[in-house]
């Protein structure tokens, strides 16, 4: 269950690296409970970010602090609190899944038969149960992400930063890790993950956060976005009719609020003027009353990368 109350906050947070900016002056706060998406460009500043909210990099100036613990300050708790997945891990030649897991345990502070119940319960969480005795440097991608989560997950974090967690799985893999993340949030561990691939994140995240040359630009919904700066209004629907094609063709050329973008088997797309509910409905209306034999008529979503690129384009031209 999210709560309204902040368990992590950043606040005017800066990291200069030979004189350039990767950080410059981020906030924002994460509730507990949610599943942040952490969005930008490579070099935008996401790692950078992310290492110093792990308490694994310090900040030139401003604070992050987790559970009211300053990450700096108070570097020991919080790391007990965080748990920190790279995007890509270390592995030990000479150790096997279940004793880098081990490893990792005492190094957690895990003893005993506490540890060894650790290892058990994160090996069945990430799906590494036949993966015990074979070499930790010899996985897969999509076997070395999940010992990597695995390895994140044995302190109980109650905040899990992920960086780039499923770049280069294969769709079975994706899946299981969109599943993972479900099952942690019920848990409630609050996920933060990062991704410069919207389409990632978008079904899974309570909110989006979206960083551009080390500023935060954005945070919010899909909707809060789409909202935001001069993006065109316009919607592109995908129309099928009834052996008529040629007829709709005509139709949409003739239209002026239309503009035919691609020419179907059976029907076609194009790009509608205004992107409003009742407007929709009264071109709809048009065309059955104009006697096409419409059989479905499909506004399409833009993709949220695109929307992206258009405010960062909006802000950038009011910025000269």
């Amino acid at each position: 269950m999210k709560n309204a109350e902040p368990i992590l906050q950043v606040r005017d947070l800066h990291k200069n690296f030979n004189g350039v900016a990767a950080v410059d002056g981020v906030s924002f706060d994460v509730a507990s409970g949610s599943v942040v998406g952490f969005i930008g460009a490579n070099g935008a500043g996401k790692t950078t970010t992310m290492r110093m909210m792990a308490g694994v990099d310090l900040p030139d100036s401003g604070e992050v602090t987790v559970c009211g613990f300053d990450a700096a300050a108070d570097a020991v708790q919080v790391r007990r609190l965080v748990g920190w997945m790279p995007d890509s891990y270390g592995a030990y030649a000479h150790l096997s899944v279940l004793e880098y897991l081990d490893f990792y345990a005492r190094l957690c502070g895990l003893r005993g038969p506490e540890r060894m119940a650790r290892v058990r319960e994160v090996v069945e969480f990430s799906g590494l149960q036949e993966l015990g005795a074979r070499p930790a440097a010899g996985l897969s991608k999509g076997m070395a992400q999940r010992l990597c989560l695995g390895r994140a997950l044995l302190p109980r974090p109650r905040v899990l930063i992920m960086d780039e967690p499923a770049a280069g799985l294969d769709p079975q893999a994706r899946m299981d890790f969109k599943q993972a993340v479900a099952a942690l949030q019920k848990q409630g561990v609050t996920l933060f993950i990062s991704s410069h691939i919207l389409s990632e994140l978008e079904e899974m995240c309570d909110s989006l956060l979206f960083i551009d040359k080390g500023r935060i630009v954005h945070q919010g919904l899909r909707g809060s976005l789409c909202a935001e700066g001069e993006v065109p209004r316009t919607v592109v629907v995908e129309i099928r009719v009834a052996g008529m094609v040629e007829e709709l063709f005509q139709w949409l050329e003739g239209a002026a609020a239309w503009t035919l973008t691609e020419r179907l088997a059976g029907g076609a797309k194009a790009e509608f003027g205004l992107n409003s509910e009742q407007a929709l409905a009264g071109e709809l209306r048009r065309m059955l009353e104009g006697g096409l034999q419409v059989s479905s008529f499909h506004p399409q979503q833009r993709r949220l990368e695109e929307v992206f690129v258009e405010v960062l384009k909006a802000r950038g031209a009011a910025a000269r």
